[in-house]
C-alpha cells in the first residue's frame, strides 16, 4: 500500500486439480485492482481508528504513539508530537529517544517485542526544563488489534511527579521492569531503611540486597541510593 502496509490475499486451491490455468490467472489478474482497492480502504480505515485512540489518550492527557513491528511510527497525538525533545525521528518513518541510554533499552525492547512481546517501562532521566519520564512500551494483541489495525506496540510517555510518598511493589514493577523481589527492595530502601534493614525486612541476605539494588540502579538509571529514593518517592502519581 503507498502507505507502507502490507496486504496479502491467498486463494487456495486442491492440489488434485493441478496448477491454475491461464484462464484462471486471467480471472485473478481482473479482480487485481478490485482487491487493491478494497485493501486500501481498509487499511485507512483502520489507521483512522488507531489515531482515534490515541487522541482519546490525548483528552485524558497522556501523549501516545502507535507503531509496527519494525519500529515505524503510525500514527501519534499532538501530546506526543510536541516532544521533540524526547523523541527523534529516524529513517524510514522510526522514531528514537534522544537520551542515548533510554534509546538504547528503547530500541532493544522494540527488537525484542517481536518474540517476546512483554510490556517494557524505560526511565528517562531528567534535564534542566523537563522532568523525568517514564516510556511505556505495550504490545497490542488479540482483540487489540482491531482497535490500532496494523499496529504492534503503544507507546505511552508519563511524566514522573513529585510527592512523598512511596508507590506499591506492583507499580515499581510495571513502571521500572523490576522483578518481585527488586520491587519489595526499593520500597524498603524509599521507606528509609539501609540495604542491611532493608534485607532483614523482606528475609534475604544482604549481599544478595546488594546484587539487587545493582539490578535497580540499571533499571531505573540511577547511581545512588540518595538518587534512587528521590525518583521512587517522585513516582507515587502511579499508584
Amino acid at each position: 500500500m503507498p502507505g507502507g502496509e502490507l496486504v496479502l490475499f491467498v486463494f487456495q486451491r486442491w492440489l488434485k486439480d493441478g496448477s491454475y490455468d491461464q484462464a484462471a490467472i486471467d480471472l485473478l489478474n481482473g479482480l487485481r485492482p478490485h482487491l487493491a482497492r478494497a485493501g486500501l480502504v481498509a487499511g485507512r480505515l483502520g489507521l483512522e481508528r488507531a489515531r482515534t485512540a490515541v487522541s482519546i489518550l490525548r483528552e485524558i492527557g497522556l501523549p501516545a504513539a502507535i507503531m509496527s513491528g519494525s519500529g515505524r511510527v503510525l500514527t501519534a497525538n499532538p501530546l506526543f508530537e510536541g516532544m521533540a525533545d524526547v523523541f527523534l525521528p529516524t529513517a524510514h518513518g522510526g522514531m528514537a529517544i534522544a537520551d542515548q541510554t533510554a534509546n538504547a533499552l528503547f530500541q532493544q525492547a522494540i527488537a525484542q517485542n517481536r518474540d517476546n512481546r512483554v510490556v517494557r517501562s524505560i526511565p528517562v532521566a531528567a534535564i534542566k526544563g523537563r522532568p523525568a519520564l517514564v516510556i511505556q512500551l505495550l504490545p497490542l494483541r488479540r482483540a487489540a488489534h482491531d482497535i490500532f489495525s496494523g499496529a504492534d506496540v503503544l507507546v505511552v510517555a508519563t511524566t514522573v511527579g513529585t510527592g512523598a510518598t512511596v508507590p506499591s511493589p506492583n507499580v515499581l514493577s510495571g513502571l521500572f521492569d523490576l522483578t518481585p523481589a527488586e520491587a519489595r527492595l526499593a520500597v524498603e530502601l524509599a521507606s528509609g531503611h539501609s540495604v542491611q534493614e532493608a534485607a532483614m525486612e523482606i528475609g534475604i541476605a544482604v549481599k544478595s540486597a546488594r546484587t539487587y539494588l545493582e539490578r535497580i540502579f540499571r533499571k531505573t538509571e540511577t547511581t545512588r541510593q540518595s538518587e534512587l529514593v528521590a525518583l521512587l518517592k517522585s513516582a507515587w502519581s502511579f499508584s
